[in-house]
């Protein structure tokens, strides 16, 4: 029997089958021209599905944010897994061993002495060995070295390490998420040139990783550039198509629908997607998510059950009407579902189950 749209109940998270295909393709087709090796960031779909297509489109392996989040994606076929978070706790060790007999390749970041000093410990006990990428700061502030000489002599502890080698220079540029339109290109060349300063500084003409869907496109091709770890491509969101435009404004596959429930002022509607559905995360302009079919009615606020949508002037919501919105950060929509539905105009072609949803571990 036909499944449509019209009959969900909502909220719902909707990813549209073309628009996420058109999506994959063009980051591959993007990385295929140039040479780069893809290896998507996973944390924004968590899905078996969505990454089984990446890696039959081309990508070499997956990026993660967790353990758990590799464990619960192995049934897509994948071989080669980077980590790219700090890794510490000993008592990871029986899982990360266990992973690790799954994969071709598992790949592990070292941000600072201190992280690898812990790591180094964690792989004792998990008794494997491993390819290790260096993490530097280039603008964010988070994890990776600050200096070039911290670079260099975090570099030298990982080459005397028996049980890692390492493979590279690895950073999450996430601060061009910030950055607006027309200085993408220029914040693009300034976290590439930082890039090559620290490559120099440890030696070896060692492969750059950098990883953030603001970027990839530009970062594809550029001297030492040899994997982009994007994540939300995927799918889009309003940081991607308003805030850098790097993807075109009717890009974004994934929408969540929702229904009208009040309207208790002019200006304002109430919908039944709040905080446990759409992320708190806004644009610059304080906007959470914006109206597929009417760019101006906006969401500005959100409680736990409600999301606030800010209207055009002299409009009047329909009561039990139906809104699609693109949300401003998509990572964490997915993450707070536990189930998407695949359509096609009208119609639903799938409903695909959230493996990694709440992989905190």
């Amino acid at each position: 029997m036909k499944r449509l749209i019209a009959d969900l109940r909502t909220p719902a998270v909707l990813i549209e089958a073309g628009k996420l295909e058109a999506n994959l393709r063009a980051m591959q087709d993007c990385c295929n021209a140039e040479g780069v090796e893809l290896w998507p960031h996973c944390k924004t779909h968590k899905m078996v599905r969505v990454l089984k297509r990446q890696l039959e489109l081309g990508a070499v392996g997956a990026t993660v944010a967790k353990i758990s989040e590799a464990e619960a994606l192995l049934p897509s076929g994948v071989r080669n897994v980077f980590i790219a978070y700090s890794l510490v706790d000993p008592a990871l060790a029986p899982r990360l061993a266990a992973l690790s007999s799954h994969l071709d390749r598992l790949v592990l970041a070292v941000t600072s002495p201190f992280q690898f000093a812990a790591l180094e410990k964690l792989l004792d006990a998990a008794g494997i060995h491993a390819e290790a990428l260096l993490a530097v700061d280039t603008g964010l502030g988070r994890e990776g070295v600050r200096t070039l000489e911290a670079a260099r002599s975090l570099a030298d502890k990982i080459r005397k390490c028996p049980r890692l080698d390492l493979i590279g220079i690895y950073t999450h540029e996430g601060h061009a998420y910030g950055v607006a339109a027309d200085s993408v290109k220029a914040a693009v060349e300034k976290v590439h040139q930082r890039l090559l300063e620290y490559r120099e500084v440890v030696g070896g003409n060692l492969p750059l990783w950098p990883g953030c869907s603001v970027t990839a496109k530009l970062m594809a091709g550029r001297e030492g550039v040899r994997v982009v770890r994007p994540g939300s491509y995927c799918f889009g969101d309003l940081y991607l198509t308003e805030s850098t435009r790097v993807m075109p404004a009717d890009a974004p596959a994934l929408t969540v629908l929702s229904t009208v429930i009040d309207h208790p002022e002019p200006g304002l509607a109430l919908i039944d997607a709040g905080s446990k559905v759409l992320s708190p995360d806004k644009l610059a302009n304080g906007i959470s998510a914006r109206e597929v079919g009417n760019f101006e009615i906006r969401i500005t606020r959100l409680s736990e059950e409600h999301g606030f949508a800010s209207l055009p002037t002299g409009f009047l919501p329909t009561i039990a009407g139906r809104w699609r919105f693109v949300p401003a950060h998509v990572c964490p929509v997915v993450n707070l579902a536990s189930e998407v539905h695949l359509v096609d105009g009208d119609d639903i072609l799938e409903t695909w189950c959230v493996e990694a949803r709440g992989c905190y571990t």
